[in-house]
């Protein structure tokens, strides 16, 4: 069975929020549905994107979704496993949601409990390839559960990347941080850090949240 369509809240942010202005080629790496690649296609008409997922099913869904999409002579998707993608270019952009890298800090019986296409990726392996695949002034951009931020970006200076800005997202006004939208290059900057709240006490989305992405949710 495919999945359907599910417009995830991690990747509608990233997808919004990460800067790829000046791409020419993007790499979706864990594609899924094909969400976060529709987006860089709508908001980046001069880029050329592949996607990528391990999983078959949610390979032949984005192909599907794509196919369906404005945007579709523009956009490739590929059934592969992160470690066997060998294109013939480089990527000035790379981005990826990844729901099912194993957390690096889990015990292991928390491993099995991973989203059912889950493949033992973990950061190291993640940070590797977008090295690998990642041209000399590129970005990459993630989003990793919040309290994981300091260890991804330990890991990732290990590859010579390093944070140029940085998104904390907060539930509620009242919760703490639970996500972590980064950008990271290969040349140490200034961070900035923002912050973005989803919605107040009272259950509504708050304004910047609603004029980060209600352009996508019109269009999806």
């Amino acid at each position: 069975a495919h999945c359907a369509m599910k417009v995830n809240t991690d990747g509608v942010l990233l997808g919004a929020w990460a800067n790829a202005s000046e791409a020419r080629r993007i790499l979706d790496i864990g594609t899924g549905t094909g969400v976060i690649a529709l987006m860089m296609a709508q908001q980046y008409s001069a880029a050329l994107i592949d996607a990528i997922d391990i999983d078959a099913g949610a390979a032949e869904q984005a192909k599907t979704n794509v196919e369906g999409s404005a945007w579709n002579d523009r956009l490739c998707v590929y059934h592969s496993a992160l470690q066997d993608f060998k294109p013939e270019y480089n990527y000035d952009f790379i981005i990826s949601n990844p729901p099912y890298f194993v957390n690096d800090l889990k015990p292991d019986n928390a491993r099995k409990s991973v989203a059912k296409h889950s493949v033992d990726l973990s950061y190291d392996e993640l940070l590797t390839n977008v090295h690998r695949l990642l041209s000399e002034t590129g970005t990459f951009a993630v989003v990793i559960p919040y309290f994981n931020k300091v260890l991804f970006l330990e890991k990732a200076a290990g590859f010579g990347l390093f944070v140029s800005s940085a998104l904390r997202v907060q539930a509620r006004e009242d919760k703490v941080p639970y996500l972590a939208l980064l950008q990271l290059e290969r040349r140490k900057g200034e961070e900035l850090e923002e912050e973005l709240v989803i919605q107040t006490l009272s259950g509504e989305y708050t304004a910047e949240y609603k004029a980060l992405t209600q352009a996508f949710y019109l269009k999806f």
